[in-house]
């Protein structure tokens, strides 16, 4: 993929690559090298014994493709992979397989060479050693470990070898984690640093922390602490394991697998692997008794109880007495089963009151501080930052990229750093002394010196602690951070509901940060403000945000409400102030481009279908699903629809005005299906086969830089004398295209594939996109289409199986079937 600006890049010429090791991670690296359009060669060892079903084939040990099977078995796997590795399926071509014995010469025409093989170092260094032989000079070597010794794996080496070589350590699954840890030996150049990091960052899309070569690197050496210690305090503190991971989870700012789930995930057994290896390597005595193998932990796998994998471990899926599985979870001190309780307590009751990460936790520890939740959560959390402070300088150069490493590799929203500053630094160093904790003499040092936090922001620089000093964050290219530059006072104007930021060069930034980032009353004023401000004083607007997901859709409960209610006066001007304001975007005299990234539904699909440009993420999942709460896009994205079949009808005739029937029709028919299943990509990449793609429209693998790029996009069309597009009369299939989506829906109905309600809501849904019963081909007005948009809508909101369908997504997340 080329890079922004045209600027070519040593890392866009990289473009062979060879993994070696194709099991969970080499299958996953491979996946993730094609999704960035690198052609890959997948190579595993020859097997050394036939399969059942081979020998009934007659095959021998001798056949390609029993030589080939393990790396053919890899990738069909990725093939049917759930959720997916490749961002579209028909990507798999780009991965060819083979062994080590017969195709190693592949590594010869390679510009990048993966070892992905087992953890342990003999077997790697043999690997190592045969890629030496069979390597050009020149070629970069990395090593998919999770902390082996790097130098040790390069000893013996040729020269040209150690220069190119380094640990590449991804993390699982590769598509889905951002955190890649480089790490280089004492001899790998800087060039080689500089090449992997850019390949990483921008090729593949990750972030990258460089970490010193010491044992598990920084994210896995401070996260299995950090499990071990939670796991002894919980024991301690006589809680359960429910409690725990209450506590543990979005509590302390970690994901909802928090603790024990994390572990059932990572697997049992392969967590006293990592213990094993920093017990083996480290001469502290304190780090060693803290990394001493728990025994329940080596009781729980001695029994066959690994986790997830096993079906068993900190948790238990099972049977119920009505034949539906049932989730248990352990008992201490038994090692037994029974059904999970729900934690609650006056601490995590404070938390739920609490907003964002820093508040929660906060929350956590002063809400109830004598109660045993908050003491166990002070105890797990001093101790994992005075472990991390003492690793400061020793896993890694600067603290930032330990904060990074636990962000993006464990997808804590803070780091250790981080976290110690929403605490309170200094308060809480008294309260550790206090308790006889050792604190980091550098910390005390940092403290007396009259600091009160590890990161600090001047204007939009953000600053961290380092070498007694505060340092600058180095700037990653064109990634633009909304949350700093609002520390730095650009934020334009605002509502509850979103803001509109200064993002320099004379764009602004319209970002969304209401609940769930869903669209409401306050987020259609801010478009209406900013539309008035960006026509008057700005060259472009850019439509994105930082939040867990771009848009989840329109404010659904207010919607309900007014439904049930009876005021649908109300509800007609909730719809009517959306079309406006889609409207309000779309006619704006300066260009807007929009920049989605993962949960981009519904009215989230129609807040960008107005811009002139839309820079996807690969992680947005993009769609009009409006029918699986009972209703149809009534915020302009009916229309939208229209208006793409038609554009598309008119391109495939050679430009003429007028478009048959057999141009427009399998347009509309795509579109139709595409929103009357509720259907969304399952990458940006994705968008394109679902109909939604517009020429202009692109995906960039790196998500960090969507809203720099969508900058740079709204600069290039003002430069090039940007004016709002036309609003041309939009041809339409009228009543013979209604027909014909009428068809399609009783096919559906009559095979059981729609209940009699979806058949209302398509019939609904078909009417609008053929624009009524016109004539084929009758050109019709975007009001018109929106009028017939909100009819429809309406409609709809008083079945009392849509309100069904409504409530049971509120309360459940879930769609309805009735």
């Amino acid at each position: 993929m080329m890079p922004s600006h045209g600027r070519i890049r040593q890392a866009d010429r990289v473009s062979r690559c060879v993994v070696i090791g194709s099991g969970i991670m080499g299958a996953g690296i491979a996946a993730h090298l094609a999704n960035a359009g690198m052609q890959v060669t997948l190579l595993d060892i020859v097997p050394g014994s036939l399969t059942t079903e081979e020998r009934s084939k007659g095959l021998t040990l001798g056949d390609a493709k029993v030589r080939n099977r393990l790396a053919d078995e890899a990738v069909k796997r990725i093939h049917h992979a759930k959720p997916p590795m490749l961002y579209d399926p028909s990507w798999i071509s780009r991965i060819r397989t083979g062994n080590l014995s017969d195709h190693l010469s592949a590594a010869g025409e390679a510009d990048w060479i993966i070892e992905a093989v087992v953890e342990r170092l003999d077997i790697k260094r043999k690997v190592l050693e045969s890629i030496d032989t069979a390597r050009r000079p020149g070629s970069l070597v990395t090593t998919n470990t999770s902390g082996l010794s790097v130098g040790a794996m390069a000893e013996g080496r040729s020269g040209d070898f150690r220069q190119h070589f380094a640990a590449t350590h991804f993390f699982n699954p590769p598509r889905y984690m951002k955190l890649v840890e480089i790490v280089p030996t004492a001899d790998t150049s800087p060039e080689t640093v500089t090449l992997l990091t850019e390949l990483c960052e921008r090729r593949l899309g990750k972030g990258v922390v460089l970490a010193r070569d010491t044992v598990n690197f920084i994210a896995n050496r401070i996260g299995a602490h950090g499990m071990l210690v939670t796991l002894e305090e919980a024991l301690r503190c006589g809680l359960t394991v429910e409690e725990t991971d209450a506590l543990t989870g979005t509590a302390m700012g970690r994901p909802k697998t928090a603790t024990f789930r994390m572990m059932d995930m990572v697997g049992l057994d392969t967590l006293l692997h990592v213990v094993d290896n920093v017990l083996d390597r480290s001469a502290d005595p304190a780090e060693r008794a803290i990394f001493a193998r728990p025994q329940l932990l080596v009781k729980l796998v001695e029994s066959g109880r690994l986790g997830s994998k096993s079906g068993a471990g900190f948790y238990r899926k099972t049977a119920g007495t009505d034949g539906r599985s049932m989730i248990q979870s352990l008992r201490f001190p038994t090692l037994e089963y029974g059904s999970p309780s729900r934690a609650s307590s006056p601490v995590l009751e404070a938390v739920k009151a609490a907003g964002g990460a820093a508040a929660k936790v906060r929350a956590l520890l002063s809400a109830a501080p004598k109660h045993t939740h908050s003491q166990f959560a002070w105890a797990c959390l001093k101790r994992t930052l005075l472990y991390a402070a003492s690793l400061n300088g020793v896993i890694a150069d600067h603290l930032t990229d330990i904060d990074k490493a636990m962000r993006w590799g464990f997808n804590w929203e803070l780091g250790p750093f981080q976290l110690w500053d929403a605490i309170g630094l200094e308060q809480s160093v008294r309260r550790m002394e206090q308790e006889g904790d050792v604190v980091p003499a550098w910390v005390k040092e940092w403290i007396a010196g009259g600091n009160s936090s590890f990161y600090r922001c001047e204007g939009t620089k953000r600053l961290f602690a380092h070498d007694g000093g505060y340092r600058e964050e180095s700037g990653e290219g064109d990634c633009i951070s909304l949350a700093g530059l609002k520390e730095a006072g650009r934020t334009v104007l605002s509502t509850p509901g979103a803001s509109l930021i200064d993002i320099g060069d004379d764009v602004v930034c319209l970002e969304f940060h209401s609940t769930s980032n869903a669209i409401g009353g306050d987020i259609l004023s801010a478009i209406t403000l900013s539309a008035e401000e960006v026509s008057r004083n700005w060259r472009g607007l850019v439509i994105a945000n930082e939040g867990r997901n771009f848009c989840v859709g329109a404010n659904l409960a207010l919607l309900l409400m007014e439904a049930q209610s009876g005021d649908w006066d109300e509800v007609e001007d909730i719809i009517r102030y959306f079309q406006r304001s889609m409207g309000l975007l779309a006619s704006l005299d300066r260009p807007v481009v929009a920049a989605p990234h993962r949960m981009t539904l519904g009215g989230g699909v129609e807040a960008c279908l107005p811009a002139d440009r839309i820079i996807y993420s690969p992680e947005t999942y993009f769609g009009l699903v409006e029918t699986g709460v009972g209703l149809i896009p009534a915020g302009g994205g009916s229309m939208a629809a229209a208006m793409l079949a038609a554009d598309r009808a008119q391109a495939a005739s050679g430009g003429r005005s007028e478009a048959s029937p057999m141009l427009l029709q399998p347009q509309l028919n795509q579109l139709f299906e595409t929103i009357a299943l509720a259907k969304h990509s399952t990458s940006g990449f994705g968008v394109r086969a679902l109909g939604f793609h517009r020429p202009g429209d692109r995906v960039i693998m790196r998500q960090d830089a969507r809203i720099g790029e969508a900058k740079h996009e709204c600069l290039e069309l003002d430069r090039q004398g940007y004016s709002p597009p036309s609003q041309p009369l939009i041809p339409v299939a009228g009543g013979e295209g209604k027909a014909v989506l009428a068809l399609a829906i009783q096919s559906m109905k009559h095979s059981g594939y729609i209940s009699p309600h979806d058949e209302l809501i398509a019939g609904k849904l078909a009417h609008v996109l053929s624009g009524g019963d016109v004539a084929f081909g009758t050109k019709v007005s975007g009001q018109y289409l929106l009028d017939l948009e909100c009819e429809a809508f309406l409609s709809l909101c008083g079945e009392p199986k849509t309100q069904q369908r409504m409530s049971h997504m509120l309360e459940t997340n879930k769609p309805l079937r009735n």
